[in-house]
């Protein structure tokens, strides 16, 4: 993949000015500047994307703009509005990020408010053309399966572009933010046709679970007005350090564990001072990569991230400690109910990884029901569905979740 990327850039020598254009491609290969700004995404040539000038002052949850959204495979008539929204990123600064709200064209006949169901994808990837309000707008396919079933049932269903406008994938607290701040958009806007009070479900998988359960830590103290009914997700990777004895150079999902940190440094620039110049140069090449050049990357030329960095033992410093620690699940619970489940034969994703997000969220109070389900990450996704959208609609029919913890399968 880093050859086709390459062979790219050099064939742009058939356009006027790219001779001078490829001989700086090839000496920033040689000699990569060492500029966090050089690995960000490449910027989408759409002026709606750019915040106006003074949104930092504004609240987070403000629309900043809007225009009609796309649709993708919708199965029933939607109306689609896509949003700029004034975020936070990890670090506490504003952020502008990108949601989009598909409402049912039919009228809401059920008791109180249409719900809502913030459904976060897995976006997995590092490039903007990944997000899923771009492929939206654009008509490409979406995996929408699950979100078919929500608006089968007359609920809205809000898509953020949960990793921000650095594309930082696998940055909890970024994407964490971006759902809560995508609510409040979506339930705060009258014209959009849903009500402040809207219950509203986080939901999510793999990727996906990491923004709808940091989207749960995070509300009572970042979103507290929001109508949080609940949060279910399956297969989050709640501690990354654990990623390290399963995807880091090892197969496939070497690629995306990459990806991974490539997102994470993309919120914390600190990291990038450990890498090395293939580090770099990786990083350029592969800023605007999605899921499936991803995963052909780990599968064609695995490499760890040691390989990348300038030091011995990277994850040992310090600093990646401290940031790996900040993007731990399970520091504060959640005061939603949780449904969370996971693959008891996952290969990626450890099964350890969620029992200990367990335990923590319920030594600290919280109420979370945890299945284990057979099969590993890719067929517990898909597994998981009936039993998820089961417990969506006990919540949003009034019928309150069990208090305190309870699990069913697994050791």
């Amino acid at each position: 993949m880093i050859v086709v990327c390459l062979c790219g850039a050099l064939n742009a020598g058939a356009l006027p000015g790219a001779g001078s254009a490829r001989a700086d491609v090839l000496a920033d290969l040689l000699r990569p500047s060492r500029d966090p700004a050089t690995v960000l995404p490449t910027s989408i040539d759409d002026p709606f994307y750019l915040p106006p000038p003074g949104y930092e002052r504004t609240e987070p949850g403000t629309v900043l703009a809007s225009r009609r959204g796309g649709t993708g495979p919708a199965l029933r008539p939607v109306i689609s509005t896509e949003m700029l929204i004034r975020s936070t990123d990890a670090k506490g600064r504003p952020a502008a990020v990108i949601a989009t709200l598909l409402v049912p064209s039919a009228i809401w006949t059920g008791p109180g408010p249409r719900p809502l169901i913030s459904y976060n994808m897995a976006i997995d990837s590092l490039g903007h053309s990944c997000a899923p309000s771009h492929m939206l707008r654009n008509g490409h396919v979406v995996d929408l399966l699950a979100a078919q079933i929500p608006l089968a049932k007359n609920y809205a269903v809000l898509i953020p572009d949960h990793q921000g406008p650095r594309q930082a994938y696998a940055a909890g607290r970024m994407a964490g933010h971006a759902v809560l701040d995508a609510v409040r958009a979506a339930v705060g806007t009258p014209q959009l046709g849903l009500a402040p009070a809207a219950p509203t479900i986080v939901t999510g998988y793999s990727g996906g679970a990491i923004a709808s359960g940091w989207a749960a830590e995070l509300a009572p103290e970042y979103a507290p007005e929001l109508n949080l009914a609940g949060a279910v997700f399956g297969g989050v990777p709640a501690d990354f350090e654990m990623l390290l004895e399963t995807m880091n150079g090892r197969n496939a999902a070497g690629g995306v564990f990459l990806a991974a940190a490539l997102g994470v440094a993309r919120e914390y620039p600190e990291m990038m001072w450990l890498f090395n110049d293939n580090g770099w140069r990786l990083a350029k090449l592969a800023r605007d990569l999605c899921y499936p050049a991803e995963a052909l990357l780990g599968a064609v030329a695995p490499m760890p991230v040691e390989m990348l960095a300038k030091v011995p033992d990277p994850i040992g410093t310090p600093m990646i400690q401290h940031i790996l620690t900040e993007n731990r699940l399970g520091s504060a619970a959640p005061r939603i109910p949780v449904f969370m489940y996971h693959g008891a034969h996952e290969v990626w994703v450890p099964l350890e990884g969620a029992q200990n997000l367990y335990d923590d969220w319920c030594a600290r109070g919280a109420s979370v029901r945890f299945e284990v389900y057979l099969g590993e990450h890719v067929i517990v996704g898909s597994s998981g569905i009936p039993g998820a959208n089961a417990w969506i609609d006990d919540r949003l029919a009034g019928r309150p979740a069990p208090s305190g913890c309870s699990r069913f399968g697994g050791p």
